[in-house]
């Protein structure tokens, strides 16, 4: 896989996970977030013939909302009388 230089970022299609992101790649190991399947981790030579690049544009991350919802207010208690 040496001849394939698959950088951070780079966009990826593996056979069988399909769309992903190159979290971090060296000579032994590469890392790639597939959309539909999550983090992976390959030993570079072995995951070579399953994987090509892609020339899609790179997917937006969501991000948490940090809005919280708004709590509910207690009634007040009324006294029993």
């Amino acid at each position: 896989m040496a001849s394939n230089n698959y950088n951070q970022g780079a966009q990826v299609e593996h056979q069988k996970f399909g769309l992903g992101t190159v979290l971090s790649h060296t000579d032994e190991r590469i890392v790639i977030k597939f959309d539909d399947h999550g983090e992976k981790k390959f030993i570079s030579q072995m995951v070579a013939g399953s994987l090509k690049k892609s020339d899609r544009q790179p997917p937006v991350e969501k991000r948490a909302s940090r809005a919280r919802k708004p709590k509910a207010i207690a009634a007040p208690a009324v006294a029993a009388q």
